[in-house]
């Protein structure tokens, strides 16, 4: 017996994070072109939700994270989840969270020196 699986040609997964329910599972995915990864997904019948999402550098060491979730906390802002990858290009974590209220978490990293990643970023680790 055999089983289908999904394949997606010409995209870079730079990262991925797994959830499930009782009901159905999650897979969240940072990619080297979303428009393409959509586009592959949707014409084999899968439902594609874009989301917006930070990704930090924070520092690869013990309290690391702590320190930056710590920025949250002190602001009043919800973490919705959270998911890391790593790269052989930075001594830093990278992190990718979704947070309840974006626009204040990213007004509250800056205040805070924390090195948010943006999209051009990503695509050098």
């Amino acid at each position: 017996m055999s089983v289908k699986q999904i394949s997606i040609f010409e995209i870079n997964i730079r990262a991925l994070s797994i959830a499930d329910t009782t009901k159905y599972g999650i897979l969240r995915l940072i990619v080297s072109d979303n428009e393409k990864a959509i586009a592959a997904l949707e014409k084999d019948g899968f439902i594609v939700k874009e989301n917006e999402v930070i990704i930090l550098a924070v520092p690869d060491e013990p309290n690391g994270l702590n320190s930056t979730l710590a920025v949250f906390d002190e602001k009043g802002i919800n973490l919705e989840y959270l998911y890391a990858f790593v790269s052989s290009k930075t001594d830093e974590a990278i992190v990718v969270m979704r947070l309840e209220n974006m626009e204040k978490a990213i007004d509250a990293l800056k205040d805070s020196n924390v090195k948010i990643l943006e999209t051009e970023d990503i695509e050098k680790l």
